[in-house]
């Protein structure tokens, strides 16, 4: 396998200044904790607890007992209240309430974090065009990304006690690909490597690792939407067998067993068994990259993210075993958090390691 490392020539007009590096890696790290965020929000339940979509009013939470009493009035008009929150005592409230409140408030603070620098380094001519239609795309992303995610909490907020896990899904996978192009741009300002390592082999395979990846996040989306895990809770069978007969039956596989997802064991049991099956393959793909890797690439910082990636996938593999075998009753919420973060860990040590490889 031949490998062509090139030296690279960084034109010095391209040089970023310290203070533009370090705001985009505070930018990388406000949104990895607001997905984190996220997930508290989702699998506390809390998500409903906010019935408005409140910009500037809803910056400051309720400050008297009279509107502590507006605010669960209105929640408890919501379907999760009436189905499955009913005689919720107001404490309880204040508890849910605070997850999707802060994980609101965390992003409004981005939105400053990002505006005030972004406006102070524009107006100083730290950016160039290059770095400006990049930013450019994030601040459409971000907004994209708010916008669904009231979308989402309005699905749950008419008939169904839940957000709707598709709607969810498709929440999260945008924040995913707003923190995946961040991270990126946070890569390409900063310039780690100093070469491009230009091997078609690894590239093909690294075209392939995110790939998977992607649809691995996807279906951990929708499994957590869906509470999947809660339906078969044991490893590495799923109750005693490797493929479910609710999927062997023909008649299961119609149209409303995929869109009434949360009727019926059908989609719970698809979707465990494609995020089971998508992490043997991932974790074989990411191995496979290693060895390659490991045996033709002297470059130190290329082989440390590849050391940093295999970690990653060691504990990833090891918090979803754990995560799915504890969901009895009631999914954990601290292993569930844990198997997320570190999800996003991968993604984001995946795309350290492949940045040289990219073309130039």
């Amino acid at each position: 396998m031949n490998v062509q490392v090139i030296d690279r020539k960084i034109d010095p007009r391209k040089i970023y200044s310290n203070g533009v590096r370090i705001w985009l890696f505070i930018g990388v790290f406000m949104v990895f904790m607001q997905i984190v965020i996220g997930g508290i929000t989702r699998l506390t339940g809390s998500g409903l607890s906010i019935t408005k979509w409140e910009i500037v009013t809803g910056t400051l939470p309720p400050l008297s007992a009279e509107a502590w009493d507006d605010a669960f009035l209105l929640y408890q008009d919501t379907p999760q209240y009436k189905k499955i929150n009913e005689g919720m005592t107001l404490g309880a409230f204040k508890f849910i309430y605070f997850w999707e409140y802060f994980h609101r408030l965390w992003a409004r603070l981005m939105g400053l974090v990002f505006a005030i620098p972004f406006l102070v380094f524009w107006r100083k001519g730290r950016f160039d065009k290059p770095l400006l239609k990049r930013l450019g795309v994030i601040i459409l992303l971000a907004a994209i990304v708010a916008s669904f995610g009231w979308i989402m909490v309005a699905s749950g907020l008419i008939e169904r006690p839940w957000v709707n896990a598709y709607k969810l899904t498709m929440h999260l996978s945008l924040a995913l690909i707003l923190y995946s192009y961040l991270f990126w741009t946070t890569l390409w300002v900063n310039k780690p490597y100093s070469q491009v390592i230009h091997n078609s082999t690894l590239k093909r395979w690294g075209v392939i690792l995110i790939s998977v990846l992607a649809f691995q996040l996807v279906l951990g989306g929708i499994m957590s939407g869906m509470r999947a895990a809660l339906f078969y809770p044991t490893w590495p069978d799923m109750q005693g067998v490797f493929l479910p007969d609710i999927l062997l039956k023909s008649e299961n596989w119609i149209t409303e067993n995929f869109v009434f997802y949360d009727r019926g064991p059908f989609m719970s049991a698809l979707i465990q068994f494609f995020h089971r099956n998508t992490a043997y393959l991932l974790t074989v793909i990411i191995l496979y990259i290693a060895w390659k890797s490991l045996r033709s690439v002297t470059h130190p910082l290329f082989k440390m993210g590849i050391y940093m990636l295999v970690s990653v996938l060691v504990v990833q593999v090891i918090l979803g075993i754990l995560t799915l075998v504890n969901s009895v009753g009631t999914i954990p919420v601290g292993l569930g958090v844990l198997h997320q973060a570190v999800g996003i860990l991968l993604l984001t040590t995946s795309l350290f390691v492949i940045f040289p490889l990219r073309k130039e």
